[in-house]
């Protein structure tokens, strides 16, 4: 019975290991072929303009409260209770305000990265496919990924550089 185990366990040993050697797998540094494509430099562009608009309006927001609440905090000594409560409840507002503004901000930010980046993605995804299929790789995997176990294989890059015209 003893032998019997030790035979099957060499025999399927045996079909891993040449399954394993019959895939082909190559590595792909992905960062870098993304950052050569025009389009993810124009959307990048985009999506910094995005965030220093929406980074002006709130620091002007921002600067604004700022300001009020050093005015009322100088005036206060001079003001009743009753004018300084509602001072107080107005620069909570704008407190407020601001931080609808952050979040709004960051949620327009989100969607138009995700709207920007979404057809680059595709296009990306669309040329390793291609190039996948012309090389015959099983796999292909990021080159700069914590979770890739060997890097021996073929490098995909210059391949789906290729294909995207790069």
């Amino acid at each position: 019975m003893k032998k019997l185990s030790v035979l099957f366990t060499a025999v399927l040993l045996f079909v891993a290991a040449s399954t394993v050697s019959a895939q082909k797998v190559a590595a792909l540094d992905v960062n870098a072929i993304l950052n050569l494509m025009p389009e993810k430099k124009a959307a990048d562009a985009k999506l910094e303009a995005l965030s220093k608009t929406k980074g002006a309006e709130i620091e002007k927001l921002r600067n604004e409260a700022e300001a009020l609440y050093k005015k009322y905090s100088e005036d206060a000594p001079k003001q009743t209770a009753a004018v300084n409560e509602t001072r107080s409840a107005e620069l909570q507002k704008m407190q407020e305000k601001v931080q609808q503004l952050m979040q709004a901000a960051q949620k327009d930010v989100a969607e138009k990265t995700d709207a920007e980046y979404a057809p680059i993605e595709k296009k990306f995804q669309d040329a390793v496919d291609k190039a996948a299929k012309a090389n015959n790789w099983d796999f292909v995997m990021d080159a700069n990924s914590n979770f890739l176990i060997y890097k021996g294989g073929p490098d995909a890059t210059a391949a789906v550089k290729k294909e995207l015209g790069l």
